[in-house]
This record gives structure tokens, sequence and C-alpha cells, in this order.
């Protein structure tokens, strides 16, 4: 047996990775704008021994609005607050290199390292949806060879920006009245196909040197970019030898790159439904199902597909067309999981439907804790995972359910970053 230690994001984006969890009983679909909502999460995450709270984020006000939560807080403003509630939990806040700028992408999270004492990360995101274009400007998003392109001369930039201050630069002599030493700060001069920014940045070098880098993306662009510059690799593959052969894609990858394997981790995503019973694991999915709204989620599935289903037969497979046109521009790897689902477990577009609303793709674990647990330890051993996204369907229930379930029966140990 492996003796290696499995790492764990809590992923948080609103109430859960339900469509459907801001309806549970349970839920107060208020409480994603309160604070005290955030800070139960993260203490608990941090308790149950957590590696990092990872928050995603879009954009833009989503379609369907009316059907579902889609308001979503910034994430940098609340990890900030966080980091004045927890100790050791890392705190990763998705940003996009398409519509923000490498000066405040490097200020920001140089900024969040320092206040949370080294425990910043950031999600490096291209965007994805036509309506964040839309709020910055633009007709259409950009093809998706040109949102990676971007994206590497804004990380390059943000880089720079980063080691634009030695980690000794400030020398704080109050008898010579000297702050820093010049020489050990600056410019940086970055001029590139996207960006321009002289530096150097405003904000010192921060505690981890930089904070620590997050990707998701299956296509080859995603993969070649995470490969040159992620920490954490973010995946959707929930078939284990798909996961498998990303796995082994990427330490390749890595290692043609120059680096050790080691230092870059692969984490699929994981959707855990967790009780005493796997019937009563079963009938939490079920409950969870009965609240989705079909009309909303069907909209959704088509928006990924690039194809209209609203008068497709629910009960029938997914139509034999969908996915064999051109890559949809908006999320190609997105599209070639959701058509490997439907067709490998040989889907009705209703259960189809049932798995987008729960976790959009991601690996779907219903049962006792030992089980998942036991699931979990397999991929790590067999070379399909590092650690895993935790997404809990419902905040805060499911994420204490892992806690108290499926925990104590992992490779872990409390106190050590992923």
């Amino acid at each position: 047996m492996t003796t290696r230690r499995m790492g764990l994001n809590a992923v948080i984006f609103g109430l859960g990775s339900h469509e459907a969890g801001w309806r549970m009983p349970e839920s107060d679909p208020l409480s994603s704008t309160n604070l005290e909502y955030w800070i139960d999460i993260a203490r608990r995450a941090e308790a149950g021994g957590f590696d990092a709270l990872f928050l995603g984020d879009v954009l833009a006000l989503q379609q369907s609005a009316d059907l579902h939560l889609s308001d979503a807080l910034d994430p940098i403003v609340i990890l900030s607050a966080l980091a004045a509630v927890t100790k050791r939990i890392g705190l990763i806040g998705t940003a996009s290199t398409s519509f923000d700028h490498p000066y405040h992408l490097a200020r920001r999270f140089a900024s969040l390292d320092h206040i949370s004492r080294g425990r910043a990360g950031w999600n490096i995101v291209t965007s994805s949806n036509a309506l964040e274009a839309q709020n910055f400007g633009l007709d259409v998003m950009p093809e998706h060879d040109q949102r990676y392109a971007r994206a590497v001369d804004v990380v390059e930039a943000t880089l720079a920006l980063w080691n634009s201050w030695d980690e000794d630069a400030r020398i704080v002599d109050k008898q010579a009245g000297r702050y820093l030493d010049p020489a050990k700060v600056r410019t940086v001069n970055h001029d590139g196909p996207f960006i321009r920014t002289r530096g150097p940045l405003n904000v010192p070098r921060s505690p981890q040197g930089r904070p620590l880098l997050a990707q998701a993306g299956s296509s080859e662009a995603g993969r070649d970019f995470a490969a040159r510059y992620a920490d954490l690799v973010f995946i959707v593959q929930s078939s284990l030898p798909e996961a498998q052969e990303f796995y082994a894609d990427m330490k390749a990858r890595a290692v043609r790159l120059g680096r050790s394997p080691e230092s870059l981790r692969v984490f699929p995503g994981i959707v855990p439904i967790a009780a005493a019973t796997h019937e009563a694991a079963e009938a939490r999915l079920a409950q969870m199902n009965r609240f989705m709204i079909i009309e909303h989620v069907l909209a959704k599935l088509s928006e990924f597909l690039g194809t209209d289903l609203s008068s497709a037969d629910l009960d029938a497979p997914l139509p034999a067309h969908v996915g064999s046109g051109a890559p949809n521009q908006s999320s190609q790897s997105r599209v070639a999981v959701l058509v490997g689902i439907a067709r490998r477990e040989q889907l009705t577009l209703r259960q189809l439907l049932s798995r987008l609303a729960s976790g959009r793709g991601h690996l779907l674990a219903v049962g006792t804790g030992p089980a998942i647990a036991a699931r979990m330890q397999e991929w790590c051993e067999v070379g399909a995972a590092d650690g895993f996204n935790v997404m809990a369907p419902v905040m805060p229930q499911d994420l204490q359910s892992f806690i108290n379930l499926v925990m104590p029966h992992l490779n872990i140990s409390v106190g050590n970053k992923p």
C-alpha cells in the first residue's frame, strides 16, 4: 500500500455542488452573502483536516438566474476575511486571465498571501461563459486557443511582478532612514503579445515567494499550460482509466519540461454523498434530485454541449449526433466528459441531467464512509490522483458528513498543505 499522503481541498461554490442545494429543506438560500456562513465552513474544514478551501467563480449572473443560485461574492474578499479566522488551511481563489490585468492579480494574491501568512493560492481560469465576455465589452468569447495564449502572457507577467522584490529587499534601517534596498526591487518591463506592465509590484515578496498555482483544463492547450505552470491540476475525469491516463500524461509533460513529477499534483473532483448505509446515501441523492429544476439543468447541458436539447426525449439516450461536431469553444473538455459518461453508462437524458446537477460530471461517490474512502484510496494507489477536490453537494451538511464518515478512513494527517 502506498504511503503517499492524500491531499484534500474543500470546494465551495454557493451552497454546494448540487444545482438544487439552495432548495433543500435545511438550506438558507440567502446565506451565501452572509460572512458567518463562510466562517462556519472554513472552521469546519480546517478542524476536519482539509488542506485548503477552494472557491470557484464566474464573472456573470448566469443564464436562468431566476431558477438557481447564481449570484457570487468576490473570492478574494471572502478569503481575506477567512484568513483572519483560520490558522492552517490554504485559501485558493479563482481569478480570470481573460478579464484581469496581471498587476491586479499579482497584487491581490500577494496581499492575501501576506495576511494569511503564506496560505494563498490562485486557481487560474481563462473563463468560458459568453455572458462573462459581454460584461467586459466583448461581443463573443475569444476562441479557446487564443484564451490560453493570453493566459500564458498573463501568468508570465504575474510571475515577473511577484519576482520583482527580493526576499530581503526591506532593510527598515530607522537610523539611516532607509526602508528598502533599491537594488533589490526591480522593474519587470514585461512586453508580451497581450500584456504590457512596467512594475515593480508595490507589495513586498510574499511568504511563499509566490502563491500556489492551480489550474483545471483537459484540452491539449490546458494540459500544456498546467504542466508548465501549475502546482495543482484539477480534473473532471470520473472514470478510473480516464483519470489514470490524465495523471500519467500530466506527470510526463512535467518531466519533459524539466520538472519533477512530484512538483505537479493531480486532484480529481469528487462529489461525495456519505451516510451510515448505502441505502441512506442513495435516498439523500434522490432527495436532492427531486428538487432539481429540469428546465434549468437542461438549458445548462444544452449550453455545455452546444446543442439545443429542449425538445429531446428525456427518457431516451443522449441523441447520437451530440458531441460529434466541432469542439465547443466554451469548454471543450467538459463536452467530452459529459458525452463520455452518457455513452459509457448508457444513461438516459434525464439520468445525465441528474449527474450534471450533482456535480457537472465529476466523480459521484454515493455510499458509506468506508466505501467512499476505499474508492479514494484506490485512485491514489493506482496512479489516478494525488488528492481530491471534495465538492460537497449541500453546504454545510454534506461537508460535515464527509468529515465525520469518510475522513477517519483516509490516509491523511492534519497540518500540511497540498
